[in-house]
């Protein structure tokens, strides 16, 4: 689910953001860095966002000083800058759904979230996507444009066939870093992606980094995605690599406050229908299928109905023909809710109603005897939640 953010950077410029909550509870938290004149609204941006929401880790990308809908000039933004905005920006998730334990830079901002861990204290993993070692590495997309820039102090240049005001502070906050020092001392874990093939930042990029940090550390090729990630796959790939990466990294999940044994509490989320069920101290989702307007992330109010009658009308067949020593191999229940007339109702003067119906069809596996297998019929309908849907409960109600 997706939230429209803003906050304000170091220099009182709005910021302007997405923030990628996922269905149910929070993992993590985790904060993007897009590349060099991208926005979060570029392809790795956005997919890597809402997979990684997908996943549980609520995923903040912004748009850095001067891009997209920030505030502020590009042409007053650089390296140095782009880091003070992910701080503003970690700053600002500190106070609302929590600071972030996952850094994710794609390209430049990978160096960037680099440079900026040691001042996010509650950053336990840094990942780069595609990332150069250096940040200077950018000047290459400048060319001859750099000279034009030095001569002027600031000039318009060209970047992926789009025009942007670069100065030369800009040149100048990208050069002589020591990212091989910011990398031995990072003290964060580690994940290095990188596409064998991006023909934008080169695959050394990444040997070099990873021969920097220290561990843990780990590398993960990208196989042959390109360099903005503009394919839907390679950016699915790379979040589930780093949901399922960052976790030995993050801090232990809070307990939830389970409902009391015999108790199921469900709880609405920001989605239309998605809901969190509690029971037991088992947690999942129930939701609605997308052709009425849900997410279809998980089983409907009727499939977990019959999921009630179906579980307990299997355990109940296989407990009593294992006390009976009847030769049960297995029990399968397939159920299925329906509306319909009923002629019995007719009596009753209101002409035809509709009737609730549940179905079930039982296959039982093994060999058994005919009567067995009518006794294991008359057991299906003494299991517990059959009598309680057929007793008519009365369903008690009150505001708390």
């Amino acid at each position: 689910m997706r939230r429209d953010v803003d906050f304000t950077n170091a220099n009182g410029h709005r910021l302007v953001g997405r923030l990628e909550m996922p269905p149910g509870r929070v993992r993590a938290v985790a904060l993007f860095a897009h590349c060099f004149t991208c926005t979060a609204n570029s392809h790795g941006a956005r997919r890597i966002s809402m997979a990684l929401a997908e996943h549980g880790i609520a995923t903040l990308a912004f748009d850095f000083t001067g891009l997209g809908k920030s505030e502020g000039r590009f042409a007053d933004s650089h390296f140095a800058a782009n880091v003070t905005d992910l701080v503003a920006a970690a700053a600002y998730l500190r106070g609302t759904v929590g600071a972030p334990a996952i850094l994710v830079g794609h390209s430049l901002g990978g160096a960037a979230v680099i440079a900026a861990a040691g001042e996010i204290p509650e950053c336990t993993a840094v990942v780069t996507i595609g990332a150069p070692f250096d940040p200077a590495h950018v000047l290459h997309q400048l060319g001859d444009q750099v000279a034009k820039v030095r001569s002027q102090g600031q000039a318009e240049v060209t970047i992926g066939g789009r025009p942007f005001e670069v100065s030369s502070a800009f040149l100048d906050a990208v050069e002589g870093h020591d990212q091989a020092g910011r990398l031995a001392k990072l003290k964060r874990a580690l994940l290095v992606l990188h596409s064998a093939t991006d023909a934008t930042v080169g695959i050394e990029n990444a040997g070099k980094i990873f021969d920097a940090a220290k561990h843990p550390k780990s590398f993960v090729s990208l196989g042959t995605a390109d360099h903005l990630l503009t394919q839907p796959a390679p950016a699915a790939y790379a979040a589930a690599i780093i949901a399922a990466w960052v976790e030995p990294f993050l801090a232990p999940a809070q307990a939830v406050d389970a409902p009391p044994e015999g108790h199921v509490r469900v709880t609405t989320t920001d989605a239309k229908f998605t809901a969190i069920v509690d029971s037991s101290g088992h947690s999942f989702l129930a939701d609605e299928p997308l052709r009425v307007g849900g997410n279809d992330l998980g089983p409907t109010p009727y499939d977990l109905l019959l999921s009630a009658l179906g579980t307990c009308t299997a355990m109940t067949i296989k407990l009593v023909a294992e006390r009976e020593g009847i030769p049960l191999e297995g029990v399968s229940v397939l159920l299925r809710h329906d509306r319909c007339h009923s002629e019995d109702c007719a009596s009753t003067g209101e002409g035809r109603p509709k009737i609730e119906v549940l179905s079930r069809d039982i296959t039982l596996a093994g060999a058994l005897t005919e009567a067995q297998r009518t006794r294991m019929l008359v057991i299906a309908d003494k299991c517990p939640v059959h009598r309680t849907l057929e007793s008519a409960p009365v369903i008690k109600t009150r505001l708390v």
